[in-house]
């Protein structure tokens, strides 16, 4: 489990944040934390199979973590940011480890101990069951 001051130095770090299953729909969760991330400072690198080549939010969607690594390379994404099902998210572990991610990081309600095993193993942060918006706004209205 990620301490706060492990999230807070993962979220001061990271610069190009992967948002895996973000939708194109303004009510979704995953729409509204990339615009907030986008709206903080941070690059936000949609990847959505159903919406690649298209632009969301004025980001355009990728279909796989690999398309979204090449989009910004030399850069390296800094966090993963997975709204999938947990059942869903192993093979995204594997990608984001693949791509050499610094973070996995599942959001509310997402945990998937095979795939923070794999992330951790291959050196990445893993951070389980937390929303990046909230995460943020917490540390800015800490701060």
């Amino acid at each position: 489990m990620s301490t706060t001051s492990s999230i807070a130095r993962i979220l001061q770090d990271a610069r190009i944040i992967a948002i895996v299953g973000l939708s194109d729909k303004p009510d979704r969760a995953s729409h509204q934390v990339a615009e907030y991330l986008l709206e903080h400072g941070y690059q936000v690198v949609p990847v959505n199979p159903a919406l690649a080549g298209q632009d969301v939010l004025g980001q355009r969607a990728h279909a796989t973590l690999a398309d979204a690594a090449s989009a910004v390379a030399p850069a390296r994404i800094d966090i993963v940011d997975v709204f999938r099902k947990a059942e869903d998210v192993f093979p995204i572990a594997v990608e984001a480890v693949a791509v050499k991610a610094g973070c996995l990081w599942l959001q509310l309600d997402v945990v998937n101990q095979q795939a923070a095993q794999i992330a951790r193993a291959a050196g990445l942060d893993v951070v389980m069951d937390h929303c990046t918006k909230i995460e943020h706004r917490n540390l800015q209205a800490a701060a």
